[in-house]
């Protein structure tokens, strides 16, 4: 999310929607016409048209038109049309970017002086919006930076037309400035409600007491679309002039739209040698970053990330596009193509999944990578970073392909240069493990936190919760630093987490203030609500700031104007505000917020349970476990590390934290990490030179990269977009190297510059090394060991048919999606759940028919009775089916598996059916599936009928069904109704069904028989049935049931009793 260009055509209809709805003299003409649009009806839907001198020029965010060429001005529709019909879908050179112009506005000319024109700009600032007026306005204008009038109007507040007149419009004549001042009034409204960031109109005509936009640039927050949607409208977001889209870079937009994980892709060069595939904002800039340092700009094919744990779907729909792309053709001059498939240390992303999906794309694309001879370097770390890496190795040699997999130890982008050929891996022996701590001064300030700080966690976060518990019994805190957890979605209650070996129970509330009342140790709110809520949740903990010092807001996508608030909020009651856009942070031995600092192991690896002397401050949050990975092997570790968010506006500057960390006399060494966009840095440079910060300062600005692409490219935080020279990596890297700060070449020296600067520290005494404590151990979640593969126990269940772990629902193996598009039918599902195995489709079938022949038999039978009862007696609907399902049995329903059974084992003995109905006569034994009330042989059922003749013409083999018949012929010469029935059909039929289809062995044909699977047909069958009654008899409004008096006979107690009779004969 991030400030978006609009359209001139949208920003004017925003303009004119809103005016006209709050009585202001405003006549917003304007028609927006396309490749699609018919231009010889279109004056029929604008009468205008025709009827008035017009303006025409392209809307595809081209500046400065008009030194260009490509405005009409004072012509009639006919000329219009000729001129627009002349340029449309043809290229132009506008901006120095060659493209197609495919948008046209077209609006009524205004005939009017030179001296009519003024010039106006609103942009949003930190601390509110900066209005810039000029009396003079129009394609002469000049620098208005230079000469205009500004007012800022705070954050919060809305200037009146008195304010606005006396600081902006004392140049214009005395009558003119009550129209503008109230034009402006309600700009300025329109811009705050609709978050607008940037809104400027040149030339602003002031005619005849009403003021006309002429020419508007303009560009909305994004991030607020969720407040915003109905007042913008059908409101497009279009690409910089020269930039179409490509198919693949709109697919990725679509799934990241989607999911709330983010994915970006943006092609720079599709005949590029050098492909990325990057995990993390800030590390997927400093990846494009390090090939442009190196030389190898103009062969980068792309900038992208994929991150926020996207699953294993979205990894392997990301990775395909990209590799889909690089192998569209072989390089022109024959040269290796170079993927590298890179990222920094994961706070909580498990790479291991996240690869599942990459790998299914390299497989995929195998034949293609071979023939284009591509070379992968894989550098990645994180939670199951190891499961992730041997899944690459192994990948490796399953597909034949070059792929050099490296983890932590290696330096992030380090793997760029191998990848380039630029320089050889090191061997283990060359690879710093860093220094032991450097000695403390005690009784001192300590930082932010200590290793008393006790938080609330906003949001039901249940990971992030036990990754700060974990972390404090790392660091032998005496209480867990999680306090409570308020969930605004549940009642007060209790969560059970771990304090080590122990579990423990977390109070979680549904209120905030509940909490902080029970909790008044607590000084910390770690908020986890999501962007729409951030805002409401984090102003409610700022209203508790007596209690309250420090809030984390970890969402990203809060909109700015929201941001600001908060931070004059927080201002003003002075409260530490970190974040929007952040993992948060942590204090060595002390305290984390949420995520930060990954897995444990990481924690261990980094040295993170100890505090060392660097304080280190980044805008991206995934860089900081990267930061905190360096730090260990480049120096003593860390002191305290900050995330402040990658958002325009975070709500603690660089320089805030670093003038805290001059403070404290434990932190040794300063590190920075700042990115393209913004200007914060140059505060820092200011504060160097007039000595406020005296301590080493080793910084990098990321985004240099930005120089090489011919458009604006926005990178992954919302912050990372220069809007001026002064706001560009190269730019501010230069200014921090002046002011004093120490700073390397590139990123791919970062470690070694702060290497070299720590090396100083020790050699003037500053910093003195102790040895390396122990490192601590905390006892390792079981659902994580056993992911890792450390441990097994047998499992409490077993479960063959459904699987929904994954990234979609199994049948016995057959996702759902293709469930679906293979059309097999409640038939086919319940081969796979019962069976599975997946039947033909004339199985699938049949299966159906015995549901929707079974699936009743009217009012009377015992399972529709005791329905009907039930929810005669008011009872719910799953209380009267169960009525119903528990009368079959023997005697209702039963006879299917009886009928199963007895006719098979006849079969399969091989008696005749003569002799089969005389053997039952002589046991007198009922022949199941023989007999019915109504029907014979002269008025057949006729589900007997479908049932049979579906079999006949579909299965292979009807043995037992035709051996039934032959019963029924016996049977029949005897009694007329002696027919085999529904029941023994559909039992007969299943049996040749399971024998014959070829799907099971005679074993497996028996076993399902005899597992009850036709009562189970039966069973699902009536279950629809009884379902149906329940439904009709609350339709009817049926009443309690009584049975009749007259349809019970009532016994007298010596009829009712033979022992009765024969006691009273004796």
């Amino acid at each position: 999310m991030s400030a978006k260009a609009i359209r001139e055509y949208d920003g004017k209809r925003l303009l004119t929607e809103y005016l006209s709805t709050r009585g202001a003299s405003w006549k917003g003409r304007q028609v927006l016409i396309t490749p699609e649009t018919d231009l010889e009806t279109l004056q029929g839907a604008h009468p205008w048209l025709a009827e008035e001198k017009l303006v025409a020029k392209p809307d595809q965010l081209i500046k400065r038109r008009g030194k260009g060429g490509l405005i009409l001005l004072n012509a009639d529709w006919s000329a219009a049309k000729t001129w627009i019909s002349e340029r449309m879908d043809k290229e132009v050179v506008a901006d120095n970017v060659a493209a197609k112009l495919n948008r046209f506005l077209v609006e009524p000319f205004l005939p009017h002086e030179q001296s009519e024109e003024v010039y106006i700009c609103i942009q949003s600032t930190r601390d509110g919006e900066e209005f810039m007026f000029y009396h003079e306005g129009g394609v002469e204008v000049g620098d208005v930076d230079a000469k205009a009038k500004r007012y800022l109007n705070p954050i919060g507040a809305s200037p009146t037309e008195a304010e606005l007149s006396a600081a902006l419009l004392t140049e214009l004549p005395e009558a003119t400035r009550p129209c503008v001042a109230s034009f402006l009034s309600h700009l300025f409204q329109m811009f705050t409600q609709y978050h607008f960031v940037y809104l400027e109109i040149n030339p602003l005509v002031v005619k005849n007491g009403a003021c006309f936009a002429l020419d508007m640039a303009a560009k909305i927050d994004e991030a607020a679309h969720f407040e915003c949607d109905k007042m913008w409208g059908p409101l497009e977001f279009p690409a910089p002039f020269g930039r179409a889209p490509h198919p693949e870079e709109a697919f990725i937009h679509g799934l990241d739209a989607k999911t709330g994980a983010s994915l970006k892709l943006t092609i720079l060069n599709p005949k590029g040698r050098v492909w990325l595939m990057v995990a993390g904002g800030g590390a997927s800039v400093i990846y494009a970053d390090t090939v442009t340092d190196l030389g190898f700009g103009k062969e980068l094919a792309n900038y992208g990330e994929y991150s926020g744990a996207p699953n294993e779907t979205l990894t392997y729909e990301y990775a395909k596009t990209v590799l889909k792309l690089m192998t569209n053709e072989p390089d022109a001059e024959g040269r290796d193509k170079v993927l590298i498939i890179g990222g920094g240390i994961a706070n909580f992303t498990d790479v291991a999944a996240t690869f599942k999906g990459i790998v299914r794309a390299l497989t995929e694309f195998r034949d293609k990578l071979a023939a284009v001879n591509a070379k992968i370097w894989v550098r990645r770390a994180g939670p199951n970073w190891q499961e992730g890496l041997k899944l690459m190795r192994a990948t490796a040699v399953s597909l034949d392909l070059p792929i050099k997999v490296h983890g932590p130890e290696t330096h992030m982008t380090a793997v760029v240069s191998y990848a380039l050929g630029l320089s050889e891996p090191k061997d283990a022996s060359q690879i710093s493990t860093g220094f032991g701590p450097g000695k403390r001064v005690t009784g001192t300030p300590s930082g932010m936190f200590s290793n008393t700080t006790r938080a609330i966690v906003y949001g039901m976060q249940l990971q992030a919760v036990q990754q700060m518990l974990d972390f404090d019994f790392l660091c032998k805190r005496d209480k867990p630093s999680v306090a409570a957890i308020v969930f605004p979605f549940s009642g007060d209650h209790s969560q059970r987490v771990y304090w080590g070996g122990k579990e423990i129970m977390l109070p979680c509330y549904s209120k905030l203030e509940t909490a902080l009342r029970i909790h008044p140790d607590v000084s910390v709110m770690v908020n986890f609500a999501s962007y729409r809520s951030a805002f409401a949740s984090t102003m409610e903990a700022l209203g508790h700031s007596g209690q309250i010092k420090t809030v984390a807001v970890i969402a990203e996508g809060v909109p700015e104007r929201q941001t600001r608030l908060l931070i004059k909020e927080a201002e003003r009651r002075c409260v530490n505000f970190i974040g929007p856009a952040t993992v948060g942070g942590l204090q060595p031995g002390a305290f984390r917020v949420g995520n930060t600092g990954g897995a444990i192991e990481n924690i261990v690896a980094c040295k993170l349970y100890r505090p060392g002397s660097v304080g280190y401050v980044s805008k991206s949050g995934g860089m900081s476990n990267e930061l905190n990975n360096i730090v260990s092997r480049s120096a003593d570790g860390v002191a305290e590390g900050l995330a402040i968010g990658g958002d325009r506006y975070p709500g603690t500057r660089f320089l805030d934290v670093l003038l805290r960390y001059e403070k404290n006399p434990n932190i040794k060494l300063l590190v920075l990490l700042g990115e393209v966009g913004g200007t914060d840095e140059y505060d820092v440079c200011e504060a160097i030179k007039d000595g406020r910060i005296t301590k080493p300062l080793v910084a990098w600005c990321v985004g240099t990269c930005a120089k090489c692409f011919s458009f604006e490219v926005q990178f992954g935080h919302a912050g990372a977009l220069a809007r001026s020279q002064l706001e560009t990596a190269a730019a501010k890297n230069a200014a921090m190297a002046a002011a004093g700060a120490n700073v390397p070449s590139s990123f791919d020296t970062f470690g070694d510059k702060i290497t070299e600067v720590f090396k100083s520290l020790l050699e003037k005494k500053v910093v003195v090394c102790e040895a390396e404590p122990e490192p601590p151990q905390v006892p390792m979640d079981y659902s994580w060991a056993k992911k890792l593969g450390l441990i097994r126990k047998p499992a409490a269940f077993l479960s063959s048919i459904v699987d929904e772990r994954g990234e979609e629902l199994t049948y016995a193996g057959m996702p759902i999606s293709k469930v679906f598009e293979e059309d097999i039918g409640v038939g086919g599902v319940l081969s796979l759940l019962w069976f599975r195995r997946r039947l033909p489709a004339y199985a699938a079938k049949f299966i159906e028919i015995v549901l929707m022949v079974t699936a009743d038999h009217g009012p009377a039978v015992s399972g529709a009775h005791n329905t009907i009862v039930t929810a005669r007696a008011g009872k719910d609907l799953v209380s009267s089916l169960v009525s119903g399902l528990l009368t079959i049995g023997p005697r209702f329903g039963g006879a299917l598996d009886e009928a199963a059974e007895m006719f098979a084992n006849a079969f399969d003995t091989g008696v005749s059916a003569e002799n089969f109905v005389t053997n039952m006569k002589r046991e007198n034994k009922l022949i199941m599936g023989i007999g019915h009330k109504l029907k014979s042989i002269h008025n057949p059922d006729m589900r007997v009928t479908i049932v049979k003749e579906f079999a006949k013409k579909h299965f292979p083999s009807t043995d037992i069904l035709d051996f039934a018949l032959a019963v029924e012929e016996v049977t029949t010469k005897k009694k007329g109704n002696l027919i085999l029935n529904v029941d023994g059909c559909i039992a007969c039929a299943f049996v040749d069904l399971l024998r014959s289809c070829g799907h099971f062995t005679r074993q497996e044909a028996d076993e399902a028989i005899a597992n009850g699977t036709l009562n189970g047909l039966f069973v699902m069958g009536r279950t629809a049935g009884f379902i149906g009654h329940f439904l009709d008899q609350k339709r009817l409004k049926q009443g309690l049931y009584r049975h009749p008096v007259d349809d019970i006979n009532y016994l007298s107690e010596d009829l009712a009793s033979p022992m009765a009779s024969n006691n009273a004969s004796a």
